[in-house]
Order: C-alpha cells, then structure tokens, then sequence
C-alpha cells in the first residue's frame, strides 16, 4: 500500500463518520446545541469541510469547492465565502444551519476533489513545502496527516453530540 492510498483510506474513514453523524437528522436536530457555547452537528461538519477544502485546495493549486462549484451560494450562510469557522463565537456557530443533504453534498464533493489529489501523489511530493510560516516549514504530508487528525476529531464530536441528541 503506497502512502496515497493510505491518505485516502483515512479520508474515506472521515467522509464515513460525516455521513453517519448527519444520516436522517433534521435542520432542527443539526443545529442542536448541547449548551449555549457548544457546536452543532452542522457547524462541526460545515467547519471539518471547509479546512478540507481549503487546505487541500490552497496545496494543490486548485479552486475550492466551496466557491468553484456553487456551494456558498448553495448554503447561504451569513459568511464570507473565505471564512473556515476557524475562531468563530458562539454567535457564528449560531449561524451556522443546513441540511443533512446539504453537509454531505459538500462533503462529498469536497473528497472527491481530494481524493483526485491524492490519486497522484508520490513520497516526493509529499515533501514538498507548502507552508514556510512555521519554524520548520510545513510539508505536505505534515499538512495532510494535520487535516485528517483535526477533521477525525470534529467528525467524533459531531458523533457525540449525535449521540446525546438520541437520549434526550
């Protein structure tokens, strides 16, 4: 198994846990805070989506799928088209509301543009230098492995609070 289909195998294992955490949830029950300053299932899954985009995005010189194919637009939401969710308040956490169809619509277009990177890469590539703000520069790999880790975490607490929905 190269280091490609590794990346993707733990991409697929996000793009799992999304669609079971949204599956059959309304609006209403996707914007369900467990307290006053906690994030919903939409928020959780909207924000892990938009660092994939973004990130994976900004690494391979592509647009992001958020923009590129319609998916703000589609959203609606009260945001710039760039914001991430990175440092949002409670209030914009608030603001955040879709649709099971909606989260894993572009959830799923989101890995597929990333699996389509991911199909070519190479452990030279992988080495590659994307970031040089951090000391040391950040190479691809440290980006990639930094996005499943933060993405697999966002993804296990919308599975909690999906969970806590369920014995209310």
């Amino acid at each position: 198994m190269s280091s490609s289909d590794l990346l993707v195998d733990a991409f697929g294992r996000i793009r799992e846990t999304v669609a079971d955490a949204v599956e059959g949830l309304s609006a209403e029950e996707l914007a369900f805070r467990v307290d006053g300053s906690a994030n919903s299932i939409a928020w959780l899954v909207w924000h892990l989506t938009r660092i994939q985009d973004d990130h994976i995005a900004d690494a391979a010189g592509l647009e992001q799928v958020w923009t590129g194919q319609g998916w703000a637009r589609r959203f609606g939401l009260p945001l710039a088209d760039s914001d991430t969710g990175y440092g949002h308040t409670s209030a914009q956490v608030a603001s955040v509301s879709a649709s099971a169809e909606q989260l894993t619509g572009y959830h799923d277009a989101v890995h597929a543009q990333t699996v389509g990177y991911l199909a070519g890469l190479d452990g030279k590539a992988l080495a590659r230098v994307v970031d040089t703000s951090w000391d040391p520069p950040v190479t691809l790999a440290v980006r990639l492995i930094s996005v499943v880790s933060d993405d697999l975490q966002h993804a296990g607490q919308a599975a909690f609070v999906r969970g806590v929905l369920s014995r209310r």
